[in-house]
């Protein structure tokens, strides 16, 4: 019997389709690497005794993009695969806890960067919120009265080329002020200081002297609007196509998870396949010229 590592992925014919199902391989080469380099840097909480074996963490990592992009239920995706849901659950969880999505999307963030010839810190980061609907049984709860949507409402700050740096999570009837305000530290802890973009919704003297304190400029420049429809102004746009980018991931379209920081792992996760697709396809498109 072929093992679930040597069974080979298909792949789109068209050579500008978007192949998700590739993007399974470049995560899991991704998330192994970190996870060595979690491993070499003692992060984290280490076992006695053996060590976990390196199939069933392929096909765990496997299974857990498959949960991102497809939104099926834990217990299900565990009786198809053979694997215990415990299992499945806990590994996801452990690596949730240690960090492994958020260390991982931002240094492929930074890696990107670094590809396209820029500095690894931007000098400017778009700040947006999206509204979505969630469930019952979500942490949370809230009603946006503007975009009349039941549920929470996902604050995200990306760079000109529409990479995910940080994000925050919090009921849709949230101000967007006071939502991004736990992003501004952790901003300063990855070093930025600069210009942070937004609509007018993070328009107003406090925010803008609370993130002056970490030496953070905010820039405020509503939207146009053409035949009635909104119009993002200058590179503000970059944020809306993130947007649109988690969307194909169909777990992120609707919030059924009961801890904010799980659905924020299934965000980095879509993000970490994403850039993770692009630095492979810019390293097989040099190899190919040289």
């Amino acid at each position: 019997m072929v093992s679930v590592s040597a069974r080979r992925i298909p792949r789109s014919r068209q050579c500008n389709a978007w192949d998700a199902l590739a993007d399974i391989e470049v995560f899991i080469v991704a998330a192994e690497a970190e996870l060595e380099a979690m491993d070499a840097e003692r992060v984290g909480v280490h076992r006695r005794g053996r060590k976990p074996d390196p199939e069933l963490r392929r096909r765990v990592l496997g299974l857990i993009w498959m949960l991102t992009f497809g939104g099926m239920q834990w217990r299900i995706a565990g009786f198809l695969s053979g694997i215990p849901f415990t299992t499945l659950h806990s590994a996801f969880a452990r690596w949730t806890r240690l960090g492994l999505w958020r260390r991982l999307g931002q240094r492929l963030a930074f890696d990107w960067r670094l590809a396209c010839g820029d500095e690894a810190l931007p000098s400017a980061l778009v700040v947006d919120s999206r509204s979505q609907g969630s469930a019952p049984t979500c942490w949370a709860r809230g009603i946006d009265g503007g975009k009349l949507v039941k549920g929470i409402k996902l604050i995200a700050v990306c760079d000109k080329h529409g990479s995910l740096v940080d994000l925050d999570l919090v009921p849709a009837n949230t101000d967007d002020r006071a939502a991004a305000l736990p992003i501004l530290p952790r901003l300063a802890e990855l070093g930025f200081q600069g210009d942070l973009l937004g609509d007018s919704g993070y328009k107003g003297a406090p925010f803008a002297e609370a993130a002056l304190a970490h030496d953070i400029h905010v820039g405020v420049s509503p939207g146009g609007t053409r035949d009635g429809k909104f119009l993002p102004v200058g590179i503000r746009w970059v944020v809306e196509r993130l947007f649109a980018w988690l969307s194909r991931y169909r777990r992120l379209n609707t919030v059924f998870d009961r801890q904010p920081d799980l659905f924020t792992a299934h965000v980095w996760i879509a993000m970490i396949s994403i850039i993770a697709r692009r630095l492979t396809s810019a390293k097989t498109q040099h190899s190919q010229q040289v």
